[in-house]
């Protein structure tokens, strides 16, 4: 069954090509879907286009399929070109031709747009949780370990003194620039499309302010073309957001494989949270983080392929914007796994304590000892020239007993300043 067919059905070849997996990835949307049928048919009743017993028996349809949908027992058959063609048919087959009203002012257009916006909205509020969740095991491990003095590097080569706290800190408030991104994007999906229909709206008249209420978005796209546009950037910039997610994820992940090597060896975790090799059995594999690292990566190149899908288009509604369903759908998925097993993953870090005892780091001390000269009256200059004199020559010994704990704090910030910045950004 398709809502648009007329007499004669589209060939085989074209309904498989052009529907593709759009049944699969409607399971996802079918509840949200639902739910904008509800306040569709609530809103019909509001303006007389509907009684208000036939707007009760929609309503109570939709809503025991919205609960199918929820527990996942929500069948689209191959009959069926998407969700709204079987919900349609069901209502018609237990209602009649009251399940046929429901399509009133409304088009598949708006229909599909509203279900990615209600379902792009929830989304991005779990994403945030489960960001939320891993910014505050960061944090944690900062507070723990913000004395535990580590190596920093640049190009791969020693620099300074750095600290597990300083590590940790780093990635938890690179995480508030994320959650900044996430925030802009829910703001934007958080508009109410429906009313739009094909993108021109529709002459009944309908109240888009009932339905925007009724499915609690906080406002509305009040041009309809301008709705209708928003297919494909909404999906775009939720990418965007989750994009900036994986960039963090992605380089605390290889921090994670790099430090963890037998070269580093800085940190380790349990065996059961390690791979091994099915010929060498003294390998202990960061298969987790090499796996979000990967995942991550490529997380990273969706809004590229979403404005690709939709450069160059001009306005209304076109076939191409079905094919960023499945993308957005897959992302956030992917990036809810990676911060799940992240923050499950994390939390047994074993981290080696004195690891600046060892003589390969005697360099990264060098830096302090200079400008401790240069506190004692040297200028800078001939303080940096001596210091490197002294390498060169061999003359060099390092000092560590310098006070570091300005790496421990941050250089003077204290991580109740993270804290603060990320409940903001949470507000």
């Amino acid at each position: 069954m398709k809502l648009w067919q007329k007499k004669q059905s589209a060939h085989e070849k074209i309904d498989h090509f052009t529907v593709g997996r759009d049944r699969e990835y409607d399971l996802v949307l079918a509840a949200y879907d639902c739910t904008a049928s509800i306040a569709h048919a609530k809103m019909l009743s509001k303006i007389g286009l509907l009684t208000e017993k036939e707007s009760q028996t929609l309503t109570s349809e939709l809503e025991a399929l919205k609960t199918l949908a929820e527990a996942s027992n929500f069948v689209i058959e191959d009959d069926f070109e998407d969700m709204h063609s079987k919900i349609e048919f069901v209502l018609t087959e237990k209602l009649g031709d009251l399940g046929k009203k429901i399509h009133t002012a409304r088009s598949r257009n708006d229909q599909v747009l509203v279900a990615i916006h209600l379902y792009l909205k929830k989304e991005i509020s779990e994403i945030k949780s489960l960001l939320l969740e891993f910014f505050n095991l960061l944090m944690e491990l900062a507070e723990n370990h913000q004395n535990d003095l580590m190596p920093g590097y640049t190009h791969f080569q020693v620099a300074m003194p750095s600290s597990f706290g300083l590590w940790f800190s780093a990635y938890a408030e690179s995480l508030i620039d994320d959650l900044t991104l996430l925030n802009a994007a829910q703001k934007i999906v958080d508009q109410n499309p429906m009313g739009s229909a094909a993108g021109y709206g529709s002459s009944f008249p309908i109240d888009r302010e009932e339905t925007t209420q009724l499915m609690a978005f906080s406002g509305l796209k009040y041009n309809v073309m301008a709705a209708q546009m928003s297919r494909g950037k909404a999906e775009k910039i939720t990418a965007t957001g989750i994009a900036s997610v994986s960039a963090t994820l992605s380089k605390l992940a290889m921090d994670i494989c790099l430090y963890m090597s037998q070269e580093f060896n800085f940190i380790t975790f349990p065996d059961n949270l390690t791979t091994g090799s099915s010929i060498m059995p003294h390998k202990k594999n960061p298969d987790v983080f090499e796996l979000i690292r990967g995942k991550c990566n490529l997380l990273q190149g969706l809004p590229n392929q979403l404005a690709l899908l939709s450069s160059n288009l001009p306005g209304g509604y076109h076939r191409e914007m079905q094919l960023a369903k499945g993308p957005i759908i897959d992302a956030i998925q992917e990036i809810k796994s990676c911060l799940d097993i992240f923050t499950f993953s994390l939390k047994e870090i074993q981290i080696r304590k004195d690891i600046l005892k060892d003589s390969k780091y005697d360099y990264v001390f060098s830096v302090d000892t200079l400008n401790e000269w240069v506190k004692e009256g040297m200028p800078f200059r001939d303080a940096y020239r001596k210091m490197g004199s002294d390498i060169a020559d061999g003359n060099y010994a390092p000092n560590r007993d310098l006070d570091h704990t300005h790496v421990g704090s941050l250089g003077n910030l204290s991580l109740d300043k993270i804290k603060a910045k990320m409940k903001k950004a949470l507000e």
